[in-house]
């Protein structure tokens, strides 16, 4: 869920080689091209072009980033799956793939968005809350309910950090 920690994941996995797909960054670049929303763009891409349109992208981006001499590692972390239909698409693509989820108490996911002020993040209760409900209804629930790894993210960076180090090295 938005503020759980994904960025965090993210970074750790990059210090130890990974490749980073943001999905977001699928939606953020659809967003900018259509002068939209983004929030707006997510739920009118999928309508548009299908559940796993997002998936796809970033599907294509791994494929040619793999293609490419010049890329160092075959390590990849996705960031920020919203539905089972995308991790259907992953695991068909992909037969490694695996779902690592990070969960955080909405009042702590909250505080963070406030902190952290991207132009996505809502500052307001009642956005926060119907965020939450726009991502439940892509499925992300089943997503979370399903991974392979679950790991909380409420107490300090550090012991966040080194759960999800020691994850990562052992998938590698």
């Amino acid at each position: 869920m938005p503020g759980s920690g994904k960025g965090i994941v993210a970074g750790v996995a990059k210090s130890l080689g990974f490749q980073i797909i943001r999905m977001g960054d699928v939606i953020r670049d659809e967003a900018k091209k259509r002068n939209a929303k983004i929030g707006e763009t997510a739920v009118q891409l999928r309508e548009e072009h299908g559940e796993f349109v997002v998936a796809e992208r970033c599907i294509q981006k791994i494929k040619d980033l793999s293609k490419d001499s010049s890329n160092h590692s075959d390590l990849f972390i996705i960031e920020g799956i919203r539905s089972p239909f995308e991790v259907e698409m992953f695991r068909e693509n992909f037969p490694d793939f695996k779902v690592l989820s990070v969960n955080s108490s909405p009042e702590t996911r909250f505080k963070r968005l406030q902190n952290r002020k991207r132009a996505d993040d809502s500052i307001d209760k009642s956005e926060f809350e119907n965020r939450d409900k726009r991502e439940l209804k892509f499925g992300i629930g089943e997503v979370i309910a399903t991974a392979d790894y679950m790991v909380p993210n409420e107490g300090s960076i550090k012991r966040f950090k080194n759960i999800i180090r020691s994850i990562l090295t052992n998938e590698m």
